[in-house]
């Protein structure tokens, strides 16, 4: 059975899942290419939290919270930036080497006896995987490559480590649950039914798999020419691309790391999407497209038909993920039975069900049961 519908709305709920299932997650930030310098940072705003990822003297890439240990000021905006050899704080210019430790406060008569040691910035977990770049709050999950291990050798066609970052990231809030924009990319079902782009794509051969921490979607691009003159073209244009096998010179691949990170990975580019929780029924969509540097015109042709196409898919679920949330608060719905195909959607309920025993309960507790609450 499919998780029950108060948990897709009970602020006691998502409290649960704040502290078991996200603060121990692993959150992309960016990839490496997006802080290439000495100085270079990106930002996530995660959890009512600002982390920070910053590029060092000495080459090495580490994360912290975006909070001067002064008067907790943010240190630096929400995105990506640069700043020089130092983080300097806004407020009272305290200022922080970009290993973190703090080097100098104009101040410092003020504060005589303190130990600028003690008073870094605060780290947090880091961990590069194939030139991604993840943190996460708390310890408790296994690394981002032991997660994705199952899947190593095909996503290394991709080269993931030399991708460029294609535009700026992009935010898109929805009025659903986190868990149901995660439901919707890893529903096989659908594809024939609410996709027809999609579905003249991939010709059936769309598929689903669930691995412990990781699913994996794909579809290969048919060769009958579609009805569609944004999809034909795509299928015209789409060049080979020099660093793929044949195997997946037309595939469309799609992972989706526990609990809300996911990856498209085309031939003619890659992006990740997050689905970021904001509050029971307010998630944040964060997506970023990377390529790898081709001038060829089919390929930019190709891309922005990549662009179109998926702008429709878009479009569709964002229908689909309202009318299910908004079906979540009838009276008449708990839960819903799960076909035995359905593997990726029994896999994100059952460790949802361990990790929260709560998730079993046909109807949610008293008002105030969190232990967060």
């Amino acid at each position: 059975m499919s998780l029950p519908a108060w948990t897709y709305r009970d602020p006691d709920y998502f409290a649960e899942e704040v502290r078991a299932v996200f603060r121990p997650s692993w959150q992309v930030v960016c990839h490496v290419s997006d802080i290439p310098a000495v100085g270079d940072y990106h930002t996530l705003e995660f959890l009512d939290e600002s982390l920070l990822v910053v590029r060092g003297d000495d080459g090495a890439v580490r994360g912290f919270h975006n909070v001067c240990r002064h008067r907790a000021s943010r240190l630096v905006e929400p995105g990506k930036g640069h700043c020089g050899r130092r983080l300097t704080c806004p407020y009272h210019h305290w200022t922080y080497a970009l290993d973190g430790q703090l080097a100098a406060l104009p101040q410092r008569r003020s504060f005589a006896g303190l130990d600028l040691a003690a008073h870094g910035l605060a780290p947090v977990d880091l961990e590069i995987f194939m030139g991604f770049v993840f943190v996460r709050l708390e310890p408790g999950l296994p690394s981002v490559r032991e997660m994705m291990t199952p899947y190593l050798d095909e996503l290394a066609l991709y080269q993931l480590e030399a991708l460029q970052p294609q535009g700026k990231v992009r935010l898109r809030p929805r009025p659903v649950n986190w868990k149901n924009i995660s439901d919707n990319y890893s529903d096989g079902l659908h594809i024939p039914v609410a996709h027809p782009g999609l579905s003249r794509l991939f010709g059936g051969s769309y598929a689903i798999e669930a691995q412990p921490w990781v699913d994996r979607m794909v579809g290969t691009i048919v060769d009958a020419p579609s009805k569609n003159w944004c999809e034909r073209s795509y299928q015209h244009f789409l060049p080979l691309g020099t660093h793929l096998p044949a195997s997946h010179q037309r595939q469309w691949t799609y992972f989706k790391l526990w609990p809300n990170v996911a990856f498209d990975l085309y031939p003619d580019q890659v992006d990740f999407m997050q689905f970021l929780p904001i509050s029971p029924t307010e998630t944040l969509i964060r997506e970023i497209a990377y390529v790898h540097p081709d001038a060829r015109r089919e390929m930019r042709a190709a891309r922005y038909l990549n662009w179109r196409i998926n702008r429709q898919v878009n479009r569709e679920d964002t229908t689909l993920i309202a009318r299910v949330q908004a079906g979540m608060a009838s009276s008449s719905y708990s839960t819903g039975p799960l076909g035995n195909g359905e593997v990726c959607m029994r896999s994100f309920a059952r460790r949802l069900r361990d990790l929260i025993p709560e998730s079993r309960l046909p109807v949610a507790p008293i008002a105030g049961w969190s232990r967060r609450a």
